[in-house]
């Protein structure tokens, strides 16, 4: 019987990469005239759940997430795809050193990559890739017959929740928990990082910096070139 592999797996909004992915290109469609002004407002909003740590995560990547989907409708997808591979390469050095240096030294160690963001899937597997991950999972927009986004999402009740990712992962790609590893930033992340062995709580939310605290998670904190383990 062939061996299975231990995993990590990682969100990458804010755990990874120092943004998200999916305000970086909404607001570079905004700036193209692609996406509606409004837009911004959005992603005004999630960022600064990024910064104030409360734990309203969920609510404003709901309203991104719902309101891509909708202004994505009718646009070709080689025309988001295009400048979503120019922001990716824009931004491939804009990472946290603390868990870019962790996941590469893990690599080498032998474990299984694995990302997890509700950021959209073609440019999470793009981001992603360059880090040396082995599989990811994003939000998956439909794409019509006349290669134009529909508006609608595929599988979302499946995106939407991290852990039943891990569990198709771990069945599709031959993986064990034995040695597992999960890192997350915000509340979204624990029904990950309460499925694996090892969990990581970096740069975390007030919520889930609470629930770290009760599982006695190890917590990790980088501001600018520092780095806080605690």
């Amino acid at each position: 019987m062939e061996q299975k592999q231990p995993v990590v797996v990682c969100d990458i909004d804010g755990t990874i990469f120092r943004s998200s992915l999916l305000v970086e290109l909404v607001q570079e469609l905004v700036r193209k005239e692609l996406f509606p002004k409004r837009m911004n407002l959005l992603c005004e909003g999630f960022e600064g759940e990024l910064q104030n740590k409360r734990g309203e995560y969920g609510p404003f990547m709901r309203k991104l997430i719902d309101g891509f989907a909708a202004s994505a409708k009718g646009i070709e997808y080689g025309v988001i795809a295009d400048i979503a591979g120019e922001l990716i390469e824009a931004n491939r050095g804009r990472t946290f050193q603390y868990t870019r240096d962790l996941v590469r030294d893990l690599k080498q160690k032998g474990y299984f990559l694995l990302a997890v963001s509700y950021s959209p899937k073609f440019m999470v597997d793009g981001f992603a890739y360059e880090l040396g991950f082995d599989k990811s999972y994003g939000v998956f927009y439909d794409i019509g017959a006349s290669s134009r986004f529909s508006g609608e999402i595929v599988d979302e009740h499946l995106i939407m929740n991290k852990g039943a990712i891990l569990d198709r992962a771990l069945k599709k790609n031959n993986l064990t928990l034995h040695g597992s590893l999960a890192i997350g930033t915000t509340e979204s992340d624990i029904t990950l990082l309460d499925r694996t062995e090892a969990s990581l709580a970096f740069n975390p939310s007030r919520v889930l910096y609470r629930h770290a605290k009760q599982k006695r998670w190890e917590l990790v904190v980088e501001h600018k070139n520092v780095i806080y383990e605690m």
